[in-house]
Order: structure tokens, then C-alpha cells, then sequence
């Protein structure tokens, strides 16, 4: 049986994307673990861990059965962890169905728990049907997406041979995870989300499969009291907001954040060398840097992305920027990469799909990482005010 105390060790993420990564640790963080994101699965065993550890993948930029074989590998080498949660986009973006079973049977686990609910973002499940604020996501803005457009809502076309639990029936559980099923949850409250997990004996009967909201309520299961307190970064003099994500709501955010007299930023081309001498000769106290706003086919968004990681790099080097606020996963992590950065510790989870840690590897820049759908216009302008200021003052 896994209980709180016990579950302190062998908490492992297995996430598509690097913000998928921190959205998944981020809850066990702010529940009192230590928590780590690391860019890719270790070539070496890992040593015995306290708290989370969130792998990104990257299986979003794979095509289906690359993604599929990368997942079941990384399942296979954490079959062993105490929990074993493999994320899912609230939204039904990527390689879902492929990933779910490939992890499933890597995972050796003997039920499959799928809720993909995250209610704080309006993202809810109802009879088996994926809504994002009242809207199923193949009707939505997600069915636009230009790598991964979202076709199918109903999860029981997704999954056929899964078998359906609502809200209400959380006692059914136990008995449906003897079987070995492959179930999928219904979810449109956190509370629910909570019944669901409470209802589950034993945690490392299951693969659990979801999205931050079902990762939140494991958290709260299995919180602590007495964990660790990362080192704070001081306050940043001069952040760097880097704009990947091509989605209206990140664009929102980032017109409302460039609105103000205090922040002056430039868009890149595929050769980064004149945005890098315009935000030189820039004297803002906060920069911006962003990809063109419309969408690009996959070859360009590659080549601006490489674009846009080179500038990054550039001022950092030159100490022209002290802290980073990145959004969108694939951004972030083009960007790490380009830093020498091969992994984060969580710090804090200031809203929600924003995390926020210091980085492992050649790069102390404090980052903090916001995923491209999430948030009000006015998300840029909080986190940019958050990371000027000084811990004692966030919370």
C-alpha cells in the first residue's frame, strides 16, 4: 500500500513536452517535495530521490511510433517508482492514444487511469467528452493547431476498449483496476479529481494518466509537511520575456505586456543577427523577444525557433538579460538547450501552467516557463512584476 508517508520516494513524470514536465511536478512542489525537471530521459541510472522527478520526452515534435517507442522505454526504466504518472495535454494534443498504451505496457502496471480534466483552466471532462470552457476541444481553437490539431473529444472513440466512470462513481474503482482495466474518468471539478484518487487503494496498482489538475490531486494525497526550501533567486533587474507559442492567448499576453512604457522588445527572423543588435541598443527594463504572430509551416516555426534560441543565448552571454520567462514548451526547451541548461529545480508554481526553478547545468539564469495556452491577458505582466520582486513579497 502507498500511503503519505511512504510515497515521499520514486514519484516519476513522464512528460510529452517540457511544460507538460513542470505542470506535472509543480503540484508536488507546492504540497512539500522536492522537485526536478530533468530535459531528457539519464543515459545512467538515476540515484534514490526524494520527491518528483518530471522527465521531458519531447515526444510532441516526434512523429507517432517514434514517440511511442521513446515513451515505452522510459516507462520500462521507471517501472519500479512508487508513482509512475505519465502527462497528458488538457487539450488532446499529441500522441495520446500511442503513448497511453505504449506506456501501459512499459509501465507494468496493472490499470490504466486516465483523467485529463484540469478544471482551473475550464478544461473538464463530461461523459467521456474533453471541453475546454464549454466548447469540445475538436470545436475549439485547439483544432487549429498546427502540429497537433485536436480531431476527436470523445474519449471512448479514442480508447474503445476503456470503460467509463463519472464523477459519482469513484467506488467502482478498486474492483475495475483488479480487472486491469483501461479507465477513463469524467471530471469537472477538482473535488472530483480528489474522490477519484481517494478511491484508489494502492497507487502503484496504476499508470496514472492526466493532465495538472489529476497531478494535483495525487499531490494532495501525498503531501508533506516538512519539505525542503530550494535557495530563492534574488530579484531579477532585467528579465527577458521570450515568445515562442503562436497561440492568441500567449499573443494577448504579450501585446498587454508590450503596452507599457517600461518594456520594449523585437521580433526575430530566421537569422538572428539584427534582432540581437536591436535589443542591444535597447535601454527597457524589461526585453522582449518574440516569433512573427502568425502561424509558419513546421520548416520555418524550426528555423525561427533556432532563431529565436540563438538570440536567448546571445544575451545571456552578454549578461544583457538576469532572468527568463519563457512560453511554450518546445520554445523552452530549444531555448534550454541552446543555454547548456539540462534540467530545473522547481521552486514555486506561481499560477497556474507556470513554473518557475533555477536550472541545472552551465546556465544560473532563474527561468520560469508558461505554457502557451494558459492565462488572462494580463498573465506576462504578472510574472514579469513577480520575478522584480522579492520572495518575501510573491506569496
Amino acid at each position: 500500500m502507498t500511503s503519505g508517508k511512504d510515497a515521499r520516494q520514486g514519484f516519476v513524470i513522464l512528460a510529452d513536452d517540457l511544460t507538460s514536465a513542470g505542470d506535472g511536478a509543480a503540484p508536488f512542489r507546492r504540497s512539500g517535495h522536492g522537485a526536478r525537471i530533468l530535459m531528457s530521459t539519464p543515459a545512467a541510472e538515476l540515484p534514490p530521490r526524494t520527491g518528483v522527478t518530471a522527465v521531458d520526452l519531447g515526444t510532441r515534435l516526434l512523429d507517432e511510433d517514434a514517440a511511442a517507442a521513446r515513451t515505452g522505454r522510459a516507462a520500462r526504466r521507471f517501472a519500479g517508482s512508487v508513482l509512475l504518472f505519465k502527462t497528458v495535454d488538457s487539450t488532446l494534443r499529441g500522441h495520446v492514444a500511442a503513448e497511453l498504451r505504449a506506456a501501459w505496457a512499459g509501465s507494468r502496471r496493472r490499470a490504466v487511469i486516465l483523467a485529463p480534466a484540469f478544471p482551473a483552466e475550464g478544461r473538464v471532462t463530461v461523459e467521456a467528452v474533453q471541453y475546454v470552457r464549454g466548447v469540445p476541444v475538436h470545436e475549439s481553437e485547439f483544432a487549429r493547431d498546427p502540429v497537433h490539431p485536436v480531431r476527436c473529444a470523445d474519449l471512448m472513440t479514442v480508447f474503445p476498449d476503456a470503460v467509463a466512470v463519472g464523477p459519482d462513481g469513484a467506488a467502482e474503482l478498486p474492483g475495475l483496476i483488479g480487472r486491469g482495466a483501461l479507465i477513463v474518468c469524467s471530471a469537472a471539478t477538482d473535488g472530483d479529481l480528489g474522490r477519484l484518487v481517494a478511491a484508489v487503494p494502492h497507487l502503484d496498482d496504476v499508470l496514472w494518466v492526466g493532465s495538472p489538475g489529476l497531478a494535483a490531486a495525487l499531490a494532495r494525497r501525498c503531501a508533506r509537511e516538512d519539505g525542503p526550501v530550494p535557495p530563492a533567486p534574488a530579484p531579477a533587474r532585467r528579465p527577458l520575456v521570450v515568445v515562442g507559442s503562436a497561440h492568441p492567448a500567449t499573443r494577448r499576453q504579450l501585446a498587454a505586456l508590450r503596452a507599457r512604457t517600461d518594456v520594449r522588445g523585437v521580433t526575430v527572423g530566421k537569422d538572428p543577427a539584427p534582432a540581437v543588435e536591436a535589443l542591444r541598443a535597447l535601454a527597457a527594463p524589461v526585453l522582449t523577444v518574440q516569433t512573427p504572430d502568425e502561424r509558419h509551416a513546421p520548416h520555418t516555426a524550426r528555423e525561427l525557433a533556432r532563431s529565436l534560441a540563438s538570440v536567448v543565448r546571445t544575451l545571456a552571454a552578454e549578461r544583457l538579460a538576469d532572468a527568463l520567462v519563457v512560453t511554450g514548451g518546445e520554445t523552452a526547451a530549444g531555448v534550454f538547450q541552446a543555454l547548456g541548461i539540462n534540467g530545473i529545480d522547481l521552486l514555486d508554481e506561481p499560477e497556474p501552467g507556470v513554473a518557475r526553478g533555477t536550472p541545472l547545468g552551465s546556465s544560473s539564469l532563474p527561468v520560469l516557463i508558461k505554457a502557451g495556452g494558459f492565462g488572462d491577458d494580463e498573465m506576462l505582466l504578472r510574472l514579469c512584476r513577480l520575478v522584480r520582486q522579492p520572495l518575501s513579497t510573491r506569496h
